[in-house]
């Protein structure tokens, strides 16, 4: 069992637990997104050990996040595909993001090693629309000399469930690629031309690792912490990068956060040669009038928390972008304007 599996068992984050009534009264109840999980399970470990407070967390992926918080069953659903404000301010909801990472392609490739494969855009997009279907494939081998590839199929896994990590990796896939964009298009669960499926980011990393010749996406902290093999991008300015947390923090670092547009933000083929092209924030989701205001209350105290100086080397020990200082200071100044009780009373000062 990998160090990251041993961690989430340990401390309890799954479906199963919740569902049979392992919360304690006063803890905090989240689901949604698998892409924030590793970090979302360090915190949670922690945060337990100094609060006492357990974050019982549903890693079920984004689409099943947002339907969870729409029906008021969790304290907080969580989303790698943020919403837009229309949607927010109809549904009630307010948003922040958390984290930043990045989506990467992983690949079980006999003989090649971690980020030794290269892959471009059209390369990539090719190989998920089945247009490429052999390793040795001309197109692959020109990036690639001196990589032994092998004259053998290619299994595309993709995931099988509403993610916000596809939202990511197709949305990347749009911007560079017409065909993809007319033929395939992007969001949180698209129309596969081929492959197969699997649940969560978990599930993608387990099937790739299993089936030979494979390649898949997803969550760099489940590449690391699995050992798996990941390929090296050909980013904007033509530059190949891996992904590590220096080139997701250079993705980011333009991006203009705005909490009157819900904090939307998506950060993917971004400009400047240290760019990794795939990255992206993880949010989270809360509704803007609270019937159980403690339990909001609750659940701030521990975002707060995690956007500590111990919260964020957390994150970067897991190569997260912890959030900019003033980015966080807008998350807190708008859970103090947004987040209230039923009576309109403000819950975070």
């Amino acid at each position: 069992m990998s160090k990251l599996n041993r961690l989430l068992s340990s401390i309890g984050l799954s479906a199963a637990l919740l569902s049979a009534g392992a919360a304690c009264a006063g803890d905090i109840t989240g689901a949604g997104a698998t892409f924030p999980y590793p970090i979302y399970a360090k915190w949670a470990e922690t945060y337990k050990t100094q609060t006492n407070v357990g974050m019982n967390y549903q890693s079920i992926g984004s689409g099943g996040g947002i339907k969870q918080i729409k029906a008021k069953t969790v304290d907080f659903g969580a989303s790698d595909a943020p919403l837009k404000i229309e949607e927010l301010d109809f549904e009630g909801l307010t948003q922040f993001p958390t984290v930043i990472g990045g989506v990467v392609p992983v690949v079980n490739i006999e003989g090649v090693a971690p980020g030794q494969l290269k892959l471009t855009a059209d390369t990539l997009s090719a190989i998920f629309m089945g247009k490429i279907t052999k390793w040795n494939d001309p197109m692959i081998a020109a990036d690639n000399a001196g990589v032994s590839l092998p004259d053998a199929a290619i299994t595309v896994v993709h995931r099988s469930d509403g993610s916000g990590t596809t939202a990511i990796f197709t949305t990347y896939l749009s911007q560079v690629s017409l065909d993809w964009k007319r033929g395939v298009g992007s969001g949180s669960a698209v129309s596969w031309p081929v492959g197969t499926g699997g649940k969560g980011n978990e599930g993608v990393a387990s099937y790739v690792q299993r089936i030979k010749n494979a390649i898949g996406y997803v969550e760099y902290a489940y590449a690391k912490q699995n050992k798996m093999s990941y390929a090296q991008m050909k980013n904007r300015d033509g530059k190949y990068v891996k992904p590590e947390a220096d080139n997701f923090k250079a993705a980011a670092a333009n991006a203009k956060w705005d909490a009157d547009k819900g904090f939307y933000m998506m950060l993917t083929d971004q400009p400047g040669a240290d760019s990794w092209p795939i990255t992206g924030a993880t949010f989270i989701l809360m509704h803007k009038s609270q019937g159980k205001p403690e339990n909001a209350k609750e659940a701030l105290k521990f975002f707060d928390w995690a956007f500590s100086a111990n919260g964020d080397k957390m994150a970067m020990d897991l190569d997260y972008v912890p959030l900019p200082e003033n980015v966080t200071k807008m998350i807190r100044t708008a859970w103090a304007a947004k987040i209230k009780d039923s009576n309109g009373q403000v819950i975070w000062k």
